[in-house]
Formats: C-alpha cells, sequence, structure tokens
C-alpha cells in the first residue's frame, strides 16, 4: 500500500463545526451568555401573550400594592396591574426603541460617512462641521430639548435619539472609509473606469461597515436606557403604553414604601442592556481584525 493510499485512508482531522462552535463558546464565555440572555428576552417578548399571566392594563383596585407573592410573582402596582405581565409586555417596546434607534441612526451616519471619507475635501469639512454641530451637545440633553420641541411621545423620543447619535456613525464610518479608500484594488477599479457610485456600493460599504456595526450593537443597549430616561422624565412613552421607564416613572412616589413597583422595571432594564453589552463586546472581539483566530 502506498503513503497516498495510506494517508486517503486516515479519518480526517479536521474540526467538525460542532468542535469549532464548542471552541468559540469556550473563548468567548461573556458573549455566549450575553447572546442566551438577549435570546430569552427576545422569546420572552415574542411570546409575551402567552406567557403573561393576566392583562397588562387590567386595573384590580382591591389588590393594588401587592407585594410578590403566588398569584403575581412580581407584585402588583398602585392599580392593581400585574407587574410580571407587564414586564413581559415592555420587552416588547424597549427591543422595537433599540432596534428602531440604532436602524435610524445608521441609514443617517453611514451615507454621511461614506461620501464624506471617500471624497474628502470641502464635502468632507462640511459634513463633519455638521456633524460636530450635534456631537457638541451632552448625549441626553440634545434628544431631551428635540423631544420638548417635538411634543412628547415614544415616536418623537426615537426620532430624537436617532438624530442626536447619528454623528457617532458618520464619525466612525468615515475612518473606516479613509482607511479603505487606499486600499490597491480601489485604485485598480478606479484606474478601469468604474464609477464612483459602484466604487462606494460594491467596494468601499462592505469593507467599511464592520466598526459600525460593532458599535451599533453596543449603542443598542444605550439606545433603550436613554428613551427610559427620557419616559421616566414625562418625554417619552406615555399611558397606556407598556414601557419599563414608564413603569418606573409611574411608581417612582413608591419607591420607598413599596420598592418592587420600581425594582423589577429596574432590573429589567439592567438585564436588557447587560445582555446586549456582553453581546456587542462579544462582536467587537470577533470581527477585530487584528485579533488572530485559535
Amino acid at each position: 500500500m502506498s503513503i497516498q493510499d495510506v494517508s486517503l485512508s486516515m479519518p480526517s482531522r479536521a474540526p467538525s463545526w460542532r468542535i469549532k462552535a464548542l471552541a468559540f463558546a469556550c473563548d468567548n464565555k461573556l458573549f455566549v451568555f450575553g447572546a442566551l440572555l438577549l435570546l430569552l428576552i427576545i422569546l420572552a417578548a415574542i411570546f409575551a401573550p402567552w406567557l403573561a399571566p393576566y392583562e397588562p392594563n387590567k386595573i384590580v383596585f382591591s389588590q393594588k400594592l401587592m407585594a410578590p407573592n403566588w398569584a403575581h410573582w412580581m407584585g402588583t402596582d398602585e392599580f392593581g396591574r400585574d407587574i410580571l405581565s407587564r414586564v413581559l409586555y415592555g420587552a416588547r417596546t424597549s427591543l422595537i426603541i433599540g432596534v428602531s434607534v440604532t436602524l435610524i441612526a445608521m441609514l443617517i451616519g453611514i451615507p454621511i460617512g461614506l461620501v464624506s471619507g471617500y471624497f474628502g475635501g470641502r464635502i468632507d469639512t462640511l459634513l463633519m462641521r455638521v456633524s460636530d454641530v450635534f456631537l457638541a451637545f451632552p448625549p441626553l440633553l440634545l434628544p431631551i430639548a428635540i423631544t420638548a420641541a417635538l411634543g412628547s411621545g415614544l415616536a418623537n423620543a426615537m426620532l430624537a435619539l436617532a438624530v442626536s447619535w447619528f454623528p457617532w456613525y458618520a464619525r466612525i464610518m468615515r475612518g473606516a472609509v479613509v482607511r479603505v479608500r487606499s486600499e490597491t484594488y480601489i485604485h485598480a477599479a478606479r484606474s478601469m473606469g468604474v464609477s464612483h457610485f459602484r466604487i462606494l456600493l460594491r467596494h468601499v460599504l462592505p469593507n467599511a461597515t464592520t466598526p459600525v456595526i460593532v458599535q451599533g450593537s453596543m449603542d443598542f443597549g444605550y439606545t433603550i436606557l436613554a428613551a427610559a430616561s427620557l419616559s421616566f422624565i414625562g418625554l417619552g412613552a406615555k399611558p397606556p403604553m407598556v414601557e419599563w421607564g414608564l413603569m418606573a416613572a409611574a411608581s417612582r412616589s413608591q419607591l420607598l414604601e413599596n420598592p418592587w413597583t420600581v425594582l423589577f422595571p429596574g432590573v429589567a432594564i439592567f438585564v436588557l442592556v447587560l445582555a446586549v453589552n456582553l453581546v456587542g463586546d462579544g462582536l467587537r472581539d470577533v470581527l477585530d481584525p487584528k485579533k488572530g483566530t485559535r
């Protein structure tokens, strides 16, 4: 038997996808934990109508301000509404806020950064100075001002957060495009007469979005926290909408005497933000080109 026959008859030592997945999970425990936690929250939000023991807005004054018990695991609020049911339904609102604000901010910031970084010159200066105007305000002050001008409400709060956060994506995208535009394949495409639009769409954009995706995953949790803050001061969601920040704001007068009315919505916000931040940290490590694979 020849050496070639022996090598062909030996089993392949290449690791299967199961072994690779296990190795990835062992090397990124916090990422896996955050992803599982986020998945549980998403499933709880999707199946809230089946998981919630009561209607979220059902008022029963005879059961108001009940401490956690077997009938109401998280107790009830000042209107006798079941807090567990409201927390489950509130997950839907919080996830929609995070996705919507992040996507809108990206849709505004990515084209600005793409054009600014690729063409440079006066276009770059003009677009970046406009972005700097928005960056000059504290992170939460500008959304408060915009929401106060447009009128309180969840839609206006989401729009205000997106408008105030798009410059970060524009800046990050610009830096990535400046690095990509000096690559050899970009110069080769230009020399072949490929249009700027095609170069931007087919070559620059796919190779410059990694840092923006990582930033978006990190900002997802902060958008939820910021929206909860706006709801807490009366500029975000309005009753009868179920939202964690609004729940905490409505029960803040009960904090000392009935702390569970504020505790559980606050814990829900904390857990969701923690899960998203762990996923964002993991994505940053996985997509980092400077970090070698084992």
